[in-house]
C-alpha cells in the first residue's frame, strides 16, 4: 500500500530530508515505511497503520517548516519521534521546538538557530515563564531547565520587557573545600557560577554580554548577595535551587520587585547541603502549592536533551531509589 504527500517547493524537501537524506531515512526507520520522491510527491509505502501514523508525521513537520522557513534540525527532529506514543491516534501529530519569537534569533553561532523547547514538559515549561512571575522548573539535570530561563530572559531583555538580568545560585561546596581555592571570594565562587555564563555566551556575543556585565544590566552572583535588595523591572534566575537553605529561599522570594519575574531551577535528588540540613526547594513545593500566580513545572527522564545515555543514567537512579 502507498500513499502520496505533495512537497510544495524543492527547498521544502531540502529542509524535511536534511543533509545527505537523513532525517528522512530516520523517519522511515521510525515509522516502518519507504519513503521516496517522485516528481513533487513523497511516496509513502507500508502497511496502513504505519503509513497513516507516518503521513501525520510528516504533514505536521511540513507545517513546521512552513513557519519557520528553515531547516529541521536532526536534534529536533529526534526528540519529536522519541516523544512519539507507539499508539498515536490519527490526526494528532508531533511537537516540534518552535523559536521563542519568530522575529528573535538567539544564536551568537547563527542567526538561523532558534533557542526554543524541543519536548512537551520544556514547552510547558516555557509557557509558564511567560505567564507567571514566579515559575519553578524542577527535575533532573539535561532537561533544559536553567538554558531555557536564559533565553527567556535575553529574550526579555531585547524585547525591552525588564531593564536587567540578574543571575544567581548558591555557593555550595560539594565535596570540595572552597577555602583551598585559590583567588579572593569572587574568584572562589566563580566556579559555581560557571554554567549561567556558558549558557549566557550561548544567546549573546561576548563584547555586549561584557559590555553588560560591566554597566549592571547583568548580574551574576552568588545567592547570599541578595540579601536586603529590592529587584524591580528585572529577569532574575535562581539556579541549583536545591542548594538552598530555606531561609536562603525565603531571603530570594522576598526580593521580588514590580514589574520583575524570577525562575527558581533545581534537580531535588541532587541536593549537596549537609546530611539532615533542611532544602529549601523542597519546603518551597509545599509551602507555596496552592499560591495563585506561582507556577511548579516538573521535568522527567523524557525531557532530556542531552545525550541519550544521559537518560538511561536517570532512570536507573531513579529505579535504585524506589
Amino acid at each position: 500500500m502507498e500513499e502520496k504527500i505533495r512537497i510544495k517547493s524543492h527547498a521544502q524537501a531540502q529542509a524535511l530530508f536534511g543533509p545527505r537524506d537523513e532525517n528522512i531515512k530516520d523517519i522511515g526507520k521510525k515509522f516502518k515505511v519507504r519513503l521516496s520522491l517522485r516528481g513533487g510527491d513523497l511516496k509513502i509505502s507500508g502497511t496502513a497503520a504505519h503509513i497513516a501514523k507516518a503521513r501525520v508525521f510528516i504533514t505536521q513537520l511540513l507545517e513546521t517548516i512552513s513557519r519557520q522557513d528553515d531547516a529541521i534540525s536532526s536534534s529536533d527532529l529526534h526528540f519529536a519521534m522519541r516523544d512519539q506514543p507507539h499508539d498515536q491516534p490519527q490526526g494528532e501529530g508531533p511537537f516540534i521546538r518552535q523559536p521563542i519569537d519568530s522575529q528573535v534569533r538567539l544564536s551568537r553561532h547563527t542567526a538561523k538557530t532558534p533557542v526554543g523547547p524541543k519536548t512537551k514538559g520544556q514547552r510547558d515549561y516555557f509557557e509558564a515563564i511567560k505567564k507567571y512571575d514566579i515559575v519553578f522548573g524542577i527535575g533532573p539535570a539535561g532537561t533544559g531547565k536553567t538554558y531555557l530561563a536564559m533565553a527567556c530572559a535575553v529574550d526579555a531583555l531585547k524585547n525591552a520587557e525588564v531593564r536587567r538580568i540578574i543571575l544567581t545560585r548558591p555557593a555550595i561546596e560539594a565535596g570540595e573545600s572552597l577555602g583551598y581555592l585559590p583567588g579572593d571570594m569572587f574568584e572562589k565562587i566563580s566556579p559555581y557560577l560557571r554554567p549561567l555564563y556558558d549558557a549566557l555566551y550561548d544567546m549573546m556575543d561576548a563584547e555586549r554580554i561584557e559590555k553588560y556585565l560591566e554597566t549592571g544590566i547583568i548580574e551574576v552572583a552568588p545567592l547570599a548577595y541578595m540579601r536586603g535588595r529590592t529587584l524591580n523591572d528585572a529577569f532574575i534566575i535562581l539556579d541549583e535551587a536545591q542548594n538552598s537553605t530555606p531561609e536562603q529561599m525565603k531571603m530570594f522570594l522576598t526580593r521580588l520587585g514590580f514589574d520583575s519575574k524570577a525562575v527558581i531551577t533545581g534537580d531535588i535528588t541532587q541536593s549537596d547541603l549537609p546530611d539532615g540540613k533542611p532544602v529549601g526547594l523542597l519546603q518551597a513545593m509545599d509551602i507555596l502549592k496552592d499560591i495563585k500566580g506561582i507556577k511548579f513545572t516538573f521535568f522527567s527522564g523524557s525531557d532530556v536533551v542531552r545525550h541519550e545515555l544521559v537518560q538511561e543514567i536517570i532512570k536507573a537512579y531513579e529505579e535504585t531509589t524506589r
